[in-house]
């Protein structure tokens, strides 16, 4: 990485953003998901300056438990403070905590043929040689590489577990005191000793955490139903030559509920045709968009990857999934799933650091054009020798202040 590292510096030079690090994540055999997640969420600045907080806070507490709050804040910690601009980092003890903790994560024949196809994937990224090993691990295992937005979902969910049970064990007197903030819809375990408790607003919430509502409309009293529900990424079904902006609309279009999928009114006590729609009620602070590129397909009896393209703008607004919003979002990061189907692949992650982009595959680190973004965007045929598509989406709204 050495020679990679002064490449990256030479190729910045006088624009290298003072105080920032870029350093690569070494593979443990098949952590590529983790990596270019993590890379993701480290240059994610809001996230990462309120993780860096934390351990700055608990790093003199003795007996503090090792969770994956804790190996994640060390991490961040460890990267942000090199000497060096640029290098390696190994992520072991994070890794080690999460195979620990998750069986997902750590089935050893799981990782034994990823590791396998993730190596050929990686150096000879073509579809013939994917397939020659797909061909010889046959389809007995759903994925052969384990799946970076699984692993995105539980970590954010698992960093909240870890932060209420923290907020509820300083609490003097949990029984009687009232959060300082409270969330909609929070987990339905929120009841303690027979006392019912809204969950603390932790900043996970704060930088990820959005609001839908879903309306269903009685088509015979015209009564509107509507009921909330939290979110930390929202997955989007996906065409063939789309866009984000069709997407989200096709997200948010009205169905039409009738047949045996009638709605219980319950102002007319019966069933009845409805139309039912969902919509953002409260935009997160990061929108994490996820795009639906492995679906089952019937015939087939096994899943396949979607590699349509679909166009995701550097600058975003949800004008079509809200109603009276002018908010706007900003591009900040991208992971990418590289391979031609679900049984194999390689993950890496495009980032924008300070009007930079930057690719990082593991260990390498290296400076790309912004115009190279769109070359993830997928392949308008089916059968093309482009496999790096757009996997994950990571947006982050623009305020008033930094628009003007």
């Amino acid at each position: 990485m050495g020679a990679a590292g002064s490449k990256l510096e030479k190729a910045l030079g006088d624009q290298f953003p003072e105080g920032e690090r870029y350093f690569g994540l070494e593979n443990f055999g098949n952590t590529c998901y983790c990596n270019s997640v993590l890379q993701a969420l480290y240059f994610c600045v809001p996230f990462r300056e309120q993780l860096l907080e934390y351990y700055s806070n608990n790093k003199n507490v003795g007996d503090a438990e090792e969770n994956l709050l804790t190996c994640l804040a060390d991490l961040f910690t460890q990267i942000s403070s090199q000497k060096k601009k640029t290098g390696v980092i190994a992520p072991k003890r994070f890794v080690q905590r999460l195979k620990k903790q998750n069986e997902l994560f750590r089935s050893y024949m799981h990782q034994m043929l990823a590791s396998t196809v993730e190596a050929v994937s990686k150096h000879f990224r073509v579809a013939g040689a994917c397939g020659l090993v797909e061909t010889l691990v046959g389809n007995s295992i759903l994925y052969s590489n384990d799946d970076a937005h699984e692993f995105l979902n539980f970590l954010l969910n698992e960093l909240v577990d870890i932060l209420e049970k923290e907020a509820q064990a300083a609490k003097s007197d949990p029984e009687t005191s009232s959060p300082p903030e409270k969330i909609a819809n929070g987990p339905k375990n929120g009841h303690a000793n027979g006392v019912r408790k809204e969950p603390l607003v932790t900043w996970v919430h704060k930088n990820f955490q959005g609001i839908l509502t879903n309306e269903t409309r009685c088509l015979r009293c015209e009564t509107v139903t509507a009921r909330d529900e939290t979110f930390f990424d929202l997955s989007l079904d996906i065409e063939q030559n789309s866009s984000i902006t069709s997407c989200l609309k096709n997200f948010s279009s009205t169905e039409t509920l009738n047949a045996e999928d009638k709605f219980f009114c319950d102002k007319c006590c019966s069933l009845q045709e409805a139309q039912k729609r969902m919509k953002i009620k409260k935009p997160p602070h990061i929108l994490v968009i996820h795009l639906k590129r492995f679906k089952y397909i019937e015939q087939l009896g096994r899943y396949k990857k979607l590699s349509y393209r679909v166009v995701f703008p550097l600058e975003l607004k949800l004008s079509n999934t809200m109603e009276d919003s002018d908010i706007e979002y900003s591009l900040f990061a991208v992971v990418v799933h590289v391979g031609s189907g679900p049984n194999h692949g390689h993950y890496v992650s495009l980032v924008k650091s300070h009007n930079h982009w930057l690719f990082f595959d593991d260990e390498n680190v290296e400076m790309i054009d912004e115009s190279a973004v769109q070359t993830f965007f997928g392949s308008a045929q089916e059968y093309s020798s482009n496999t790096d598509h757009g996997y994950i989406l990571f947006y982050e709204s623009i305020s008033a202040s930094s628009k003007s």
